[in-house]
């Protein structure tokens, strides 16, 4: 489930509208990231450093000089220092939303924007944070973050928690959060985030050639979009019941049997499609509710109409980035009209299909798309 979280992940060091506790465990806590940071170099020309680690952090070092010398990122100094967290993760989201609604809860700050999550430097303050909103009679979710970006304010280090994962990993982290570097839109989550996990997972994929190694494993972009399709199926059910007349005792007992039928078509959909692969069943083991689904379909939602963008500018990445600009300054809904067009695009070329990342966007007010019900593809029947 980490890749739902990717992220995004963007750290509001000043808030406008954050109080002052806030924004001082920001503070303290990129402090401490940054002074943690050494020289990525300097740890590769130290005898003392792990050869493990060496051979990890050389194939960081060129997938960052790829991200400037071919993607045509941001060419400064993040992610050549290298920080070893003592923990697990860099940080921790906190998403929040009434009982009865899928709105978050949203936390504005003065160089970001409003955000659909507040990230914690300590699981404690996370959890304090939680109590306080459960309090209040809310629903809320606590995302672990292995990555985040500063937008270029400070010169993100690479950090340890993202060598929990592969190689492939740590080079689409890294494209994504500079990607959020070379463009960022205030207010404009799923813009942003869709801009930036296309950059990821194209540049992933012109990075793997570039070594002669084949495109990532399909079989699993496959499960990640049948996975999220199965969520995204039970989000549109409670959307449509919070949306109804009915009292609010029938609406929580309906969302109970929302909640139910979500697990049990979950243990149905593994067994049949992908021989019982325990691979999301870290996230069935919290609490489900209305923030835990904030994140799906959130951060996918125009990927198919960015890679559609990526192919009407000759797939030329500086005239991409233009374009992108270029719909950056529009309003909101001359944003979303483009977006519209180039998915309807994407559709008619047969490079985006319902199946696998259509179904992923929520219904907005300028179109209606039916949710499909969850189940296996062709080749998983």
């Amino acid at each position: 489930m980490k890749s739902l979280y990717l992220t995004i992940l963007t750290v509001a060091l000043l808030g406008g509208c954050s109080s002052i506790a806030f924004v001082q465990q920001s503070w303290q806590g990129q402090r401490n990231v940054m002074a943690l940071s050494v020289p990525i170099v300097d740890l590769l020309e130290s005898p003392g450093t792990d050869p493990a680690l060496k051979m990890r952090l050389a194939q960081a070092l060129d997938a960052r000089r790829f991200a400037s010398n071919v993607l045509g990122l941001p060419d400064n100094a993040s992610y050549t220092r290298y920080s070893a967290l003592p923990r697990d993760y860099v940080l921790w989201n906190l998403f929040v939303t009434p009982e009865l609604s899928l709105e978050p809860v949203q936390h504005c700050y003065l160089f970001t924007g409003c955000l659909a999550y507040k990230g914690y430097f300590t699981p404690e303050a996370a959890q304090g944070a939680a109590q306080h909103w459960r309090q209040e009679g809310m629903d809320v979710f606590i995302g672990d973050i292995p990555a985040y970006s500063t937008l270029g304010w400070y010169d993100d280090p690479l950090l340890s928690s993202m060598l929990n994962w592969d190689d492939d990993y740590v080079a689409l982290t890294l494209f994504h959060e500079l990607a959020h570097q070379r463009f960022y839109v205030k207010d404009e989550t799923a813009f942003n985030e869709s801009f930036a996990n296309f950059v990821g997972s194209e540049g992933l994929r012109q990075w793997r050639a570039s070594r002669g190694l084949a495109p990532p494993d399909p079989e699993l972009e496959q499960q990640q979009a049948e996975f999220t399709r199965l969520v995204m199926a039970t989000r549109e059910s409670l959307r449509e019941i919070y949306a109804s007349e009915q009292p609010d005792v029938a609406k929580r007992i309906a969302k109970e049997k929302a909640f139910f039928r979500l697990q049990t078509d979950y243990r149905q959909w593994k067994t049949e499609c992908w021989e019982s692969s325990p691979r999301f069943d870290g996230w069935f083991a919290q609490e489900l509710n209305n923030a835990s689904l904030l994140p799906f379909g959130l951060y996918d939602q125009w990927v198919p109409a960015f890679a559609m963008l990526f192919e009407q500018t000759g797939k030329d990445w500086q005239a991409f980035y233009q374009a992108v600009e270029e719909m950056g300054s529009s309003t909101s809904a001359g944003r979303e009209q483009a977006l519209l067009a180039l998915l309807q695009a994407a559709q008619k070329k047969g490079e985006a299909s319902l199946d696998s990342r259509m179904d992923h966007r929520p219904v907005s007010s300028a179109e209606s798309i039916k949710t499909r019900e969850p189940g296996c593809t062709q080749e998983h029947r």
